[in-house]
């Protein structure tokens, strides 16, 4: 491959490695698969890049975009980038308060939106934002410049020959872009990427796929988040196609369709598949059902080092012939192996995923490292179940004295924009990022991660637990798709736990349970108790203190759109614990009453002596 010190060199590689390929980017457009060819990506990214130079941008303006996955937003990507200006992508559904924050603290000269749900969305801020007043949007929308009138504006060949000029004069270590963490609580902080940062990150990962044949990858993902961006990258330097999912709900449609060799995500995806599957398994009958488990316990158990003895291994082979070559079906049939990151995953779920011959690879790292820390991979001792594999070539891991991970490397951003305050607080003097997450090295090779810092959490009888680990745990049972563990200066950790609705009614439906409506469902005693039962079996594999003592049952999905999500589909834990206050503080009102009942029977026993 050619050589890439600056993001956009990778165009390098379509004008000449991949320079007859038909198709980088696909996309679904009036329900039938379209694609643009290495040239029409080359050129039109050039064409954005002179249109910029010929409108009076200079290196170092920052441009924000508010666009879904689309093919367009890799265009403006590069188009930005080889102008020499700054990249600041934002997600499409942020509040009034949050784009107001980014575009003032950002400075943006230029709004670029995909579709008129972005622009409406963003319509009643632009007016007390400071900028230049320019703002075009790739979907055709009435009242609002089209993104195709400011491109003629760089048709001039004599644009193309500065354009070359300017190039030469960008640096690797030159800003390439700002990403505006989502957080969970608060405004969120601007990330600062180098170009040396990003390219460090994807040419290295890259590594990971030596031995793997990968020709298409389905992502859906956002691309304004840097896990989805970074592959995105890794995919053009292989010159791997990718395919935009329509929406996070048509996945499985698409899966089917594309019949992609990987895709990535994040463990939510991966538990959301699962459960539908375990679905399907449920409402077998008879024989079949009875193999579905068998198959389902045998995955469970898989070892991918360690030898599998040759009996497992025959079980394996029918297993694989009555249930596993289904669940690839489901998936496309093609999937090579699956990359999760953004949260810790299941180690049960992984095992299962891999007997079923979907390899499932875990990776680590932040918006602050590029993003990627650590990775497993598919040479042998690339995986271990439980870790997120080993720390990628070229950077560096270490552990504070209270287990937080720490990092340094040419992945680690260049700072937080405005704000050396807050970026002296998390890179210190010897250039180690500190992550906020726990963890540990296994065997002296492998990362792993046991919960984020900020998060664990001390009862009041002075025991530390670790929200994640619980939450991973319960996450076991088919009935509780999401939850949160709470407990801080509580004698006992409970939970707000949020079932799996659709398990539920069908698991309802058999036992002849009837109701009208969630809420009711989950009134119901007999439904209760049936997820008491779990929450009880599966607190036998943590420690005493980190048992969940007391439950809630929620009665609606949480998702990203109704705010108890993050972006990456992570709980957003300040903010549930604000809005349910009344419902955490109920768990523990027997018991506090219990409590003050004890205290004045102990004052009368003093009194009367």
């Amino acid at each position: 491959m050619g050589d890439i010190s600056r993001i956009f060199d990778l165009l390098q590689l379509y004008r000449n490695e991949y320079a007859a390929k038909d198709c980088v980017f696909g996309f679904k457009k009036q329900g039938k698969w379209q694609s643009v060819s290495a040239r029409s990506y080359v050129d039109l990214s050039d064409r954005i890049s002179c249109a910029l130079i010929s409108s009076g941008f200079k290196a170092g303006d920052r441009i924000a975009t508010i666009m879904n996955n689309m093919p367009e937003w890799n265009c403006l990507d590069m188009g930005i980038l080889q102008a020499g200006c700054v990249h600041v992508p934002v997600y499409p559904s942020l509040s009034p308060d949050n784009y107001r924050y980014i575009f003032n603290d950002a400075g943006v000269r230029l709004i670029i939106v995909g579709c008129n749900d972005a622009y409406q969305r963003i319509r009643p801020v632009v007016e007390s934002v400071p900028y230049d007043g320019q703002l075009f949007s790739v979907e055709k929308i009435e009242g609002v410049p089209n993104w195709e009138e400011f491109i003629s504006t760089g048709d001039d060949p004599s644009t193309h020959v500065l354009l070359d000029g300017l190039k030469e004069t960008i640096e690797p270590a030159n800003l390439a872009t700002i990403i505006y963490t989502s957080g969970t609580t608060g405004y969120p902080k601007g990330v600062m990427l180098s170009h040396d940062n990003l390219v460090s990150n994807f040419t290295t990962v890259s590594l990971i796929l030596n031995s793997i044949d990968v020709g298409k990858a389905l992502s859906f993902l956002p691309l304004c988040h840097v896990y989805e961006r970074m592959l995105n990258y890794m995919y053009q330097y292989l010159g791997i196609s990718v395919y935009y999912a329509e929406h996070i709900d048509r996945i499985r449609d698409n899966l089917k369709e594309v019949k992609p060799d990987m895709f990535c995500a994040v463990p939510r995806v991966i538990e959301k598949s699962y459960a539908a599957i375990l679905r399907k398994g449920k409402n077998l009958t008879g024989p079949r059902k009875l193999v579905f488990f068998w198959a389902l316990k045998l995955g469970f158990k898989f070892e991918i080092e360690k030898l599998n003895n040759p009996v497992y291994k025959a079980k394996l082979r029918i297993a694989d012939l009555l249930v596993f070559r289904k669940w690839r079906s489901a998936f496309g049939n093609n999937i090579r192996f699956i990359v999760s990151g953004g949260a810790p995953l299941n180690s049960k779920l992984a095992r299962v995923f891999w007997a079923a011959g979907m390899k499932i690879i875990e990776g680590y790292g932040l918006t602050e490292t590029s993003p990627v820390i650590a990775t497993g991979n598919f040479e042998k001792g690339g995986v271990r179940f439980g870790t997120v594999g080993p720390v990628i070539p070229g950077v560096e891991v270490g552990f504070t004295s209270d287990g937080e991970i720490i990092c340094r490397g040419p992945n680690v951003m260049m700072g937080y924009y405005n704000r050396p305050e807050r970026t002296a607080e998390v890179i210190d003097a010897d250039g180690w990022f500190h992550t906020g997450d726990v963890g540990e090295i296994e065997d002296g090779k492998y990362l792993k991660i046991t919960d984020r810092k900020k998060e664990i959490f001390k009862t009041s009888g002075g025991k530390y637990i670790a929200p994640q680990v619980v939450e991973n745990k319960l996450k076991e049972s088919p009935f509780i798709e999401n939850l949160l563990v709470i407990g801080e200066n509580r004698n006992y950790p409970s939970a707000l736990i949020v079932p799996n609705f659709e398990y539920l009614r069908s698991w309802c439906k058999d036992k002849g349970i009837s109701y009208n409506g969630d809420q009711e469902m989950i009134k119901s005693e007999v439904v209760v108790n049936r997820i008491q039962r779990d929450v009880s079996l599966l607190n036998q594999a943590l420690d005493h203190p980190s048992q969940v003592r007391k439950f809630t049952l929620m009665d609606k999905e949480w998702t990203v759109q109704s705010g108890e999500l993050s972006f990456t589909m992570k709980v957003r834990r300040t903010h549930l614990q604000e809005i349910f206050s009344n419902v955490i503080s109920g768990m523990y009102h027997d018991n506090m009453e219990i409590h003050h009942k004890h205290r004045d029977r102990k004052k009368k026993r003093k009194k009367g002596k």
